[in-house]
């Protein structure tokens, strides 16, 4: 009987023991967690009063995608035999110069995309990869300051694919006005006298015309994410035909080292492009303007992201 009393005498007081030996450590834990919490805060202090100092900032990130298969035999899909894949990426990179009087901001974008189905029953197939999302876009906006918030500005932008019809069709925008920000990574630009340069070989469809340009975009890194919008739209003072609007996303999260996941899409409208797809099909599903079905163009893609 003793021995059970001791016994259990022990084993209570090793539960006690364990049980305060567990608070404290709990306590610990979280001077520990409030520590790096205030550590982080007077690090991120640091690092506003670092953007806000004149000078040139850069950076880049960016989106990898993709995926490969492969069938044999399996009869419930129409190709039973098959070997695909797609493989995708974006690159956001920027190089922005501040400095007390102006302020000179550089942006490029690219995003491109390529798939491949090889049907192993139709020897006359392609097996080679084709592109299939492909964006190119390069910015350069320059302001001089009025305020801290207002700005003269110029700005020029060119739009293109590369993979395919490069240049054909290509968007330059050339025009000055005003440029606004708000708060530190936000640029809103608007310029009322805009000429919208179109290059194409189809010039009974695309043509270029004076119009406004307005630009929105967000590019702001905080810790471990990066994220990116962009909103471009022109509309033409000739005809709302030739008007068009483009938003793209990028957002990145770094999980390990440079490493993470990301994810990007983006919207486009743009009706000149409509119609010239359109005419080029067999047969044309559209004669002009007036009947052309303007659809909202779309992407998205999600992959392994990577930033510098």
């Amino acid at each position: 009987m003793k021995k059970i009393v001791l016994t259990a005498a022990l084993l209570f007081v090793a539960t006690v023991s364990f049980a305060q030996t567990a608070e404290e450590l709990k306590t610990e834990q979280a001077a520990k967690k409030d520590s790096v919490a205030a550590i982080q805060g007077r690090i991120g202090a640091i690092q506003a009063k670092l953007d806000a100092m004149p000078g040139w900032k850069k950076g880049a990130f960016g989106t990898i995608g993709g995926t490969i298969s492969s069938f044999d035999n399996w009869y419930a899909q129409g190709s039973p035999n098959n070997n695909s894949g797609n493989i995708g990426f974006t690159v956001n990179a920027y190089a922005n110069l501040k400095q007390e009087k102006f302020f000179w901001r550089n942006s490029a974008n690219v995003n491109l995309a390529w798939v491949k189905l090889d049907d192993k029953d139709n020897p006359a197939d392609s097996d080679k990869f084709e592109g299939t999302t492909d964006v190119f876009t390069i910015t350069s906006l320059y302001g001089r300051k009025l305020s801290e918030k207002f700005a003269i500005s110029g700005l020029g932008e060119y739009r293109t694919t590369i993979l395919n019809n490069f240049n054909n069709p290509g968007y330059l925008d050339l025009g000055v006005g005003a440029t606004w920000t708000p708060i530190e990574d936000l640029i809103v630009v608007i310029h009322p006298l805009n000429y919208n340069f179109v290059f194409a070989e189809n010039d009974a469809v695309f043509e270029s015309s004076l119009g406004a340009k307005i630009v929105a975009d967000y590019t702001k890194k905080i810790g471990a994410i990066n994220f990116k919008s962009n909103l471009s739209m022109f509309q033409s003072y000739k005809s709302s035909d030739l008007s068009n609007v483009t938003w793209t996303n990028s957002f990145g999260y770094t999980l390990w080292k440079m490493i993470g996941v990301g994810f990007d899409f983006g919207l486009r409208s743009n009706k000149q492009e409509a119609l010239n797809y359109s005419l080029a099909q067999t047969p044309a599903t559209a004669t002009s303007f007036d009947d052309v079905d303007n659809k909202l163009q779309s992407f998205w893609m999600v992959g392994l992201n990577y930033a510098f």
